[in-house]
């Protein structure tokens, strides 16, 4: 006879059905991890993705950005040709940069920039208030905007080829002019002389860019809460006091960003002075020069430094222009109070406090 406690060891050992306890401990254990079905796992995909698209795009711009950007604040250091080899390029330190701050051409060049961000200005300005026309309804605005929009599509070089026909001397704008009962000896030259032909430049800039700074106000705008409009009609407002007070603080953002982005870009102006002068009558921009010492002269250093001391002057205006719009939008700096509310209001809890401690010490 078998002990009476055997079959009841045999019976705690297994369980319901026979499964043995062993082979349930097994299945509730872990696996052992594995990259393969990590990977083919969702979590493991999601992570991978993620991954994936955050290291590409810090590939891409460390490799086409911020590496070229070193080379070239290597080069700025050395007196050297495209084709120089590594061993034989001279090291000249700070030459480079005192000579960018010695020649005439880069000063000159740098002074037409306030050509350029003169038209940028009135280019804003113009956007603006027909951005403001536009936004509300009105009649062939549609098609209206579709056309100003149209010469921002059309590429920097073809844009200067069809301004350069336009100025030539006889041409569309001259044939123009003489139909308003303008004599053609009495017009300038508009490429050639030097009093005009930077204007001329500008106004082709600012007809190029026009458009793409009038439908991204248009864009601000429309999403103002129209509410905002018919309470100040109720409070007797005009429309001129509805675009000061509503319309523009409400489009800040976008004002701040299309005024720096359009300083900065007239500092780096190129295609119009290229393509429609070479740069010749006094209108070669400070791009236009760096090329030219780049490419022509074969100076690779001093046109690196001159990127260099350009970029330090757009970081530089960028953040003036930043703390300009501080400033200038400081009482629509918040939704729920003017800058001067909250400063007074600061005021008054600092009062309270001091009062409040002063209590305090007169209980003691």
């Amino acid at each position: 006879m078998h002990p009476a406690g055997s079959g009841g060891g045999n019976l705690s050992k297994e369980g319901h059905g026979g499964i043995s306890m062993d082979a349930v401990t097994m299945k509730k254990a872990k696996k052992p991890f594995s990259i393969k079905n990590w990977a083919k796992s969702r979590k493991g995909q999601q992570t991978i993705i993620i991954l994936a698209f955050m290291f590409i795009p810090l590939l891409l711009l460390f490799v086409f950005t911020y590496l070229p950007f070193g080379e070239m604040v290597k080069f700025s250091f050395y007196k050297m040709k495209y084709a120089t080899p590594p061993d034989k390029r001279v090291f000249v330190g700070w030459d480079n940069y005192i000579d960018v701050f010695n020649r005439k051409d880069c000063f000159s060049a740098l002074k037409l920039s306030l050509y350029y961000m003169a038209g940028s200005i009135v280019q804003l300005a113009l956007a603006l208030y027909l951005a403001t026309i536009l936004s509300f309804k009105t009649k062939c605005g549609n098609m209206f905007k579709g056309f100003m929009f149209f010469p921002y599509l059309i590429s920097g070089i073809a844009v200067g080829f069809i301004f350069k026909f336009f100025y030539t001397r006889g041409f569309v704008f001259d044939t123009v002019l003489q139909w308003c009962g303008f004599q053609l000896d009495n017009l300038p030259y508009w490429l050639k002389d030097k009093s005009i032909n930077n204007i001329s430049l500008v106004a082709s800039s600012v007809w190029r860019y026009f458009g793409q700074n009038m439908v991204l106000f248009i864009g601000a705008i429309m999403s103002v809460d129209a509410e905002m409009y018919e309470a100040a009609e109720l409070d007797g407002a005009n429309k001129f006091q509805q675009f000061l007070h509503i319309i523009l603080p409400s489009i800040k953002t976008i004002v701040t960003l299309n005024v720096i982005l359009s300083i900065t870009g007239s500092l780096s102006a190129f295609d119009p002075p290229y393509v429609i002068t070479n740069g010749g009558g006094g209108t070669a921009t400070y791009f236009v020069v760096m090329n030219k010492i780049a490419h022509t002269n074969q100076k690779v250093g001093l046109a690196s430094a001159m990127a260099v001391v350009l970029l330090l002057i757009i970081f530089a205006a960028t953040i003036l222009q930043k703390l300009f719009f501080k400033f200038a939008f400081r009482n629509a700096e918040s939704d729920d109070e003017t800058y001067d509310a909250k400063k007074q209001r600061k005021k008054l809890e600092k009062q309270r406090k001091k009062e409040y401690r002063l209590k305090q010490k007169g209980a003691m």
